[in-house]
């Protein structure tokens, strides 16, 4: 019998993302911290505790997402060289679409 763990046992270079339930609770919290804003603002009963909770949910969210990211980098070693340069290219073209969408807003208020 075969003591030895294979982490990175695949046959690509690509790297297929596990099931994650991170995009759920994110948007669970993303709501949670919508409706309590609103509501604190409305002056309504439970408004600031939900938008802590809301606030909290995204900030956990956002910790583990990241831990998981940073753990299937690093010890998992599914990160290989084609999905680094893919998330490079990613980063880049996600700024340059910033870029592009602020040029366009400005371009139209300033021309109108």
């Amino acid at each position: 019998m075969n003591s030895q763990i294979i982490l990175n046992d695949q046959k690509h270079p690509f790297h297929l993302v596990d099931p994650s339930p991170w995009p759920l609770v994110a948007s669970v919290g993303g709501l949670a911290l919508t409706f309590g804003l609103v509501m604190t603002m409305h002056n309504y009963i439970g408004g600031s505790t939900l938008l802590t909770t809301g606030f909290l949910m995204t900030f956990f969210v956002m910790f583990v997402w990241w831990r998981d990211i940073v753990r299937e980098g690093t010890y998992e070693g599914q990160h290989t060289a084609v999905v680094q340069i893919g998330l490079r290219w990613g980063m880049a073209l996600f700024i340059v679409s910033e870029i592009m969408f602020f040029f366009a807003f400005f371009w139209a208020f300033f021309s109108f």
